[in-house]
């Protein structure tokens, strides 16, 4: 799949998304209430290893979101389907704070909503993923090498937040297609890089050959 820098990228995060215990503290007055973390800050997470072993790391700088169009995101299962709450109509919350992405929700407003929390209170989905656009052309992003050989994605400017999803799996195809294609436009920068050097190389032989 080629990249193209203006793709949503999609990124599901093993933390919890649950109905806070009782008594806990809620941010929006709901019967229907959850809440949890679509992602976390400066905490790198493996997006996948590579067929040839090469690790490839990711994780989201705690400055990130300033500047970012959060104007209106919605809350999704999947990524895709019904709306489930937005912030347009106060049904979402959608924080950064030092930890991460904090989100809540009430689930109230709909039947398909109330049915997505009962599946959240009884375990069934747990998890969360978000979708958004790297601002390339403002320093979105550095890639680093690690100690093990492998690679780090630092996401450093996020130009556009979409939505933010339960998801029944960690990592789901949008996640897992859409971190590939990321990694693949960053290996054919690296090669064209190296084609260039080469190319530069070649043409400076050349002209001292013929001086």
């Amino acid at each position: 799949m080629p990249f193209k820098a203006q793709e949503r990228e999609y990124r599901a995060l093993a933390a919890p998304l649950a109905v806070p215990v009782e008594g806990a503290s809620k941010r929006i007055e709901s019967d229907f209430y959850v809440e949890g973390y679509a992602s976390t800050f400066t905490v790198p997470y493996l997006l996948f290893e590579d067929v040839d072993g090469t690790k490839y790391y990711e994780c989201v700088d705690r400055n990130a979101l300033v500047g970012c169009d959060m104007s209106d995101v919605i809350m999704m299962y999947n990524h895709e389907g019904r709306v489930y709450a937005r912030q347009s109509n106060g049904s979402l919350i959608v924080e950064p704070n030092d930890k991460g992405i904090f989100i809540a929700a009430d689930l109230s407003r709909t039947a398909l909503a109330q049915s997505l929390y009962e599946d959240i209170k009884a375990g069934m989905l747990t998890k969360m993923s978000w979708a958004f656009t790297i601002d390339y052309a403002n320093g979105g992003d550095t890639w680093e090498d690690t100690a093990d050989g492998g690679v780090l994605h630092r996401i450093c400017k996020v130009k556009k937040m979409y939505d933010v999803s339960a998801v029944n799996l960690p990592a789901d195809n949008d996640t897992d297609i859409s971190a590939r294609s990321l990694i693949k436009g960053r290996t054919d920068l690296k090669q064209l890089e190296q084609l260039e050097k080469r190319k530069a190389i070649l043409e400076l032989k050349t002209k001292i050959l013929t001086m």
